[in-house]
């Protein structure tokens, strides 16, 4: 005898504003650890988080000043593609992250971090942090925004453009950092999106 099917289809499961804070809250602490490692480090990401590195490394001005400013010429992207709660959640979630990111390194002291570990433990935090938030209609705008925008409407597999846009920007900072720190800021990015290619797929989590 086949196994009773479950009466309420995934479609139809909504989160709770609880469920949807919670989210926001870990995603955006697992990005702002990551972001304090590869800052540390001295690696940039990929997105709108490394053009928001370059600009804090060139100008001295705190990243999470830039990194909220950066974003937001894509909250009307999200605004009318994507819909009003993702576009709130997001700009929640971006806001959060640069106070974070600003706090982060009064309660965290790291005395030695090599650029491997940094790289490998910040891409798998930065796909932990994107997972969770993505999971519950939100980003942390930028280039995460129109990956998700593409893996609704196309089907094209999130993970797979974010490496390629990642790895883009990263490789742009070869005009401003040296290369080596380059490379292990791709591996970063590489492992990132690889972590949101095996995790995020269509249909896969289908709670809203």
């Amino acid at each position: 005898m086949d196994a009773p099917q479950p009466t309420t289809r995934p479609e139809l499961l909504r989160h709770s504003r609880f469920d949807d804070a919670q989210a926001i809250f870990s995603g955006t602490l697992f990005v702002a650890i990551a972001m304090m490692l590869c800052g540390q480090a001295g690696l940039l990401t990929g997105g709108t988080a490394g053009v928001a590195f370059l600009l804090h490394y060139a100008t001295g001005v705190s990243f999470g000043k830039v990194f909220f400013l950066v974003n937001l010429p894509f909250y009307w992207f999200a605004w009318r593609h994507m819909g009003r709660a993702f576009t709130v959640k997001t700009f929640s979630a971006i806001a959060l992250l640069s106070v974070m990111t600003d706090w982060a390194p009064r309660y965290i002291s790291i005395d030695s971090l090599h650029p491997a570990f940094a790289a490998v433990l910040g891409g798998l935090l930065l796909g932990t942090g994107c997972l969770f938030l993505a999971r519950h209609r939100a980003s942390l705008g930028g280039a995460t925004v129109l990956t998700l925008y593409l893996q609704e409407k196309r089907g094209w597999p999130a993970g797979k453009v974010q490496i390629g846009i990642d790895c883009t920007v990263v490789l742009l900072a070869l005009f401003v950092i040296p290369p080596q720190r380059v490379g292990w800021s791709v591996l970063a990015a590489v492992v990132m999106g690889l972590f949101l290619w095996i995790n995020h797929k269509p249909g896969r989590y289908a709670a809203t």
